[in-house]
């Protein structure tokens, strides 16, 4: 079942390593089927390039498992809260990119030095500290990531999220850029901050971007 959903999980998971936006198994993705409330998410520790369907683990937000052989995802807790509380949230990656990261490292927000962090909302903010696996890990980043589509994970990584998978790589995308400008433009000098009065407009304007249907 979820044939088409699962291979999603592993093209994208595949596209975070040949795009250079984490390393071996430093990640995850997840899919929520709303309608039948069950979460497909990678499993455990295998790298990217060696998943295959069957390996895909769907299971309940609350960590009951209804089909697969191998252990969901640690994070599984982290997904599993965003789709229960969020309902603009179908599919979420977590992964350990390398500037967007350096931001996580230093516990600091992303700020709306650039207009395109409008994807994920006015600027992103950094969840507190948590083992990764937790509960409070989950919590933590749920909090953080109120009214916004990503989250930096202090010294861990990121998570983006959306309503499909290409969304959500599209927000990991933008956060990536944003954080490498940010970090770059702070090494020579002091970034301007964009207002949030341009943000919001910046949001606004997204929504009709590009060719509508």
């Amino acid at each position: 079942m979820y044939a088409t959903q699962k291979q999603q999980l592993i093209d994208y998971g595949n596209k975070l390593i040949t795009g250079n936006y984490t390393l071996g198994t430093g990640g995850n993705l997840s899919y929520y089927i709303r309608e039948a409330e069950v979460m497909l998410i990678t499993p455990s520790g295998i790298p990217f390039d060696e998943i295959k369907l069957e390996d895909i683990v769907t299971m309940k937000v609350t960590g009951e498992v209804l089909q697969g052989t191998k252990r969901p995802s640690s994070e599984w807790r982290m997904h599993g809260i965003l789709y229960e509380q969020r309902k603009d949230i179908d599919c979420v990656i977590h992964a350990h990119t390398l500037y967007s990261t350096a931001m996580a490292v230093l516990r600091q927000p992303l700020p709306a030095s650039h207009y395109m962090i409008a994807v994920a909302g006015k600027n992103v903010r950094c969840a507190e500290y948590a083992s990764f696996g937790t509960e409070e890990l989950a919590e933590n980043a749920f909090e953080a990531m109120k009214n916004r589509k990503a989250v930096l994970l202090a010294n861990h990584g990121v998570l983006t999220g959306g309503n499909t998978m290409t969304e959500a790589f599209a927000v990991l995308e933008e956060l990536e850029y944003c954080s490498k400008v940010h970090l770059i433009a702070s090494s020579a000098g002091t970034p301007t901050i964009m207002t949030d009065e341009e943000m919001e407009n910046m949001a606004e304007r997204f929504k009709t971007y590009g060719q509508q249907k």
